[in-house]
């Protein structure tokens, strides 16, 4: 004989939900423990001493001259800027590369892929041109600040 009561009941799950996420938040406590375990063992068991060699600013193996907090040029920001935009650019093209066999059968054109990237590239080129032109990435004639 079957239970026609709740038939809906027999369908959903026998569990609370939030017992799924059980194993993830056993990982995630696992890591944090590991992690302060780790750093709680070093303190408990290193050797500290404070001496002045080992309280001097280390610099890649060179005696540090100046102060650390130095002005950097604008130009340096200006290059780091402009790679991370073209590095993003470049990332566009990975899934473009990926599935242009592929495009005819999306979009229904055989070279509407191939053309949106054509102008794509353009748009990338003009923006190249535009700081070549500006002197942005000529080091050698240094105007200070841009």
């Amino acid at each position: 004989m079957q239970d026609t009561a709740s038939p809906s009941k027999n369908r959903m799950q026998t569990t609370h939900y939030f017992w799924n996420y059980l194993p993830l938040l056993l990982q995630i406590l696992a890591a944090v423990g590991l992690g302060a375990g780790m750093v709680a063992g070093s303190f408990l068991i290193g050797k500290h001493r404070r001496t002045i060699s080992k309280l001097e600013t280390y610099e890649c193996g060179i005696v540090a001259e100046g102060d650390a907090r130095g002005r950097f040029s604008v130009r340096f920001y200006m290059v780091a800027m402009l790679f991370i935009l073209f590095d993003v650019e470049v990332v566009f093209l990975l899934p473009w590369a990926v599935i242009y066999r592929h495009l005819p059968a999306i979009t229904g054109s055989r070279y509407f892929g191939f053309w949106e990237m054509v102008v794509y590239l353009g748009f990338v080129l003009v923006g190249f041109f535009y700081i070549l032109k500006k002197g942005v990435l000529n080091w050698a004639a240094d105007r200070g600040d841009l």
